[in-house]
């Protein structure tokens, strides 16, 4: 059954999950917001990011370095670029640009590629390295494959040992309960990415549905990202009052990478810092540590 449509369509639920939050606003005593963002010893413009995008070049016809042009514009807009799997030069031209990127490599069945993957990420100067566990089967309940490259499920101790073998922050994407939270966590993970990777589960529960329950079992000891469906800075708002550290943006931002190349996507990125600082001074947040939960209100659900 095709899920991608109709009642079961995760990407559905969750963006009516995100309109469904509302803001009070905040006026008296408010302030012009500084939206800098501290993450891993570094400092960058905002919140907001890439999303962990991979193999532009072979989805979407006529794009050329289509990686390469994203990780220059959240160079110049001074933004955290997530990539996911693709070719070792690739990782080093989009390096090569200034970006300061995270990169997620897949659960490979394959033990040594993994950690080859990990060293390749060092030896390109990224600021984390990390992997994506809702790769690891297909919609049949099998591994997966990523072209010809088999996948698996990776355990607790697995995890571990990626952690231990490399001195830059290990970030564990995919997390959608409050289970495999408490489990990464303890694996040694420096981060956690809320996702249900663009509806991969039919029925999957929204990301930000889910946030406050991870928020308040991990207790802020790491920090913790969202995306899935964020579209604008109201909805990366609502991510970090829910208590994420950090929001990637969604699949129009490459939709405006295909539009008009490097500036169209730096454009983008640039629009959407703009409305959450937009949305941060009219509710009375003058810095990322203010954020508050008790701005948001709940509109019915269903």
């Amino acid at each position: 059954m095709d899920y991608s449509i109709g009642a079961g369509d995760a990407n559905a639920i969750t963006r009516d999950y995100l309109d469904h939050i509302l803001l009070e606003s905040r006026y008296i005593d408010a302030a012009i917001p500084d939206l800098s963002f501290h993450l891993f010893g570094e400092t960058f413009s905002s919140p907001i990011m890439t999303a962990a995008f991979s193999h532009l070049d072979k989805i979407y016809k006529g794009l050329s370095d289509g990686m390469v042009k994203l990780a220059a514009a959240a160079q110049a807009c001074g933004v955290v670029m997530w990539a996911g799997d693709g070719p070792d030069d690739e990782l080093k031209r989009m390096a090569e640009t200034g970006a300061r990127i995270i990169r997620i490599i897949k659960p490979f069945s394959d033990d040594a590629e993994i950690y080859r993957q990990i060293k390749l990420a060092e030896s390109c100067g990224v600021l984390a390295v990390g992997m994506d566990i809702d790769h690891s089967f297909n919609h049949r309940g099998d591994y997966d494959r990523i072209g010809s490259v088999p996948m698996r499920a990776q355990s607790l101790s697995d995890l571990q040992s990626y952690c231990r073998a490399t001195k830059l922050p290990f970030v564990i994407k995919g997390v959608l309960s409050v289970g495999d939270a408490q489990k990464a966590s303890l694996a040694g993970a420096a981060g956690l990415v809320v996702s249900h990777h663009h509806g991969m589960l039919p029925y999957a529960v929204p990301p930000l549905m889910i946030l406050p329950d991870i928020v308040r079992v991990i207790d802020r000891a790491i920090p913790i990202f969202a995306d899935c469906g964020i579209i604008s800075g109201i909805d990366a708002y609502k991510a970090l009052a829910l208590g994420a550290a950090g929001v990637g943006l969604s699949r129009e931002l490459i939709s405006a990478l295909l539009k008009n190349g490097e500036e169209g996507a730096e454009a983008y990125i640039a629009a959407r810092q703009a409305e959450l600082k937009g949305a941060m001074a009219r509710t009375g947040i003058p810095t990322l540590s203010y954020m508050d939960p008790a701005v948001l209100h709940f509109k019915s659900f269903s």
